[in-house]
């Protein structure tokens, strides 16, 4: 059942094949927003998790070849959170880390629930978190195994984030809205009263919203 769900995958997604490492099989792919927090870059891709990574994943051939991966590698991640922002029903996120980077996957709530629990169980049984053991050498001392490198278990969690609805994506996003429908708005008044105490005020206040609105977009990133 894997090796078919991976070569579904596999034929699915254009040049997935050659990203592959030796060994490694895809296991469970969702479209969604993987957002490098550490980085600053967020891309709409295909997120695709296999035996040893979790990564983000673009490839296309035209108008130009383009490759966009950007992966986790399944033995490093140490917290996996599943968040629910305020004001937004429909969307979830994915909060994923290692010691280095800070990665946000943000999807419908169906598909980000699978993606956790799926992560959840990947992690348990192709990274396992491993200790250094005890063993006795031949003159009775304890002394600690090498054999294995040690890494932590991840930490799981469920949050709720408080966010102002001014500074949600939600709530940027009808500023947005609400400052263009004014500016339109604020043309037909003048234009189709010929008072410019009425349109321009409108016009003007369309404006400051929209620009009020890409600042606060670029302060969200």
């Amino acid at each position: 059942m894997a090796n078919t769900s991976s070569e579904k995958i596999l034929n699915r997604l254009k040049g997935l094949r050659a990203q592959m490492r030796a060994g490694e099989q895809p296991l469970f792919t969702i479209p969604a927003i993987w957002d490098n927090a550490t980085e600053k870059q967020s891309k709409a891709c295909d997120i695709v998790l296999t035996n040893q990574r979790l990564f983000g994943y673009i490839y296309t051939t035209f108008p130009q070849e383009r490759l966009f991966l950007d992966a986790l590698e399944l033995d490093t991640i140490t917290q996996v959170s599943l968040r629910q922002r305020s004001f937004e029903a429909v969307f979830r996120e994915l909060l994923v880390r290692d010691s280095t980077k800070k990665i946000y996957i943000r999807a419908t709530r169906k598909k980000i629930e699978d993606m956790y629990a799926v992560l959840h169980t990947t992690l348990a049984e192709h990274a396992p978190a491993t200790h250094a053991a005890l063993a006795s050498d031949t003159s009775g001392e304890q002394s600690t195994s090498t054999a294995e490198p040690a890494h932590p278990a991840p930490v799981y969690s469920r949050q709720q984030v408080r966010q102002r609805l001014e500074r949600s994506p939600m709530g940027i996003t009808l500023l947005l809205v609400g400052g263009l429908l004014l500016e339109i708005f604020g043309v037909i008044v003048w234009s189709s009263t010929d008072s410019v105490q009425t349109g321009v005020p409108l016009f003007l206040a369309g404006i400051v919203a929209v620009l009020a609105a890409m600042f606060a977009r670029r302060q969200l990133r």
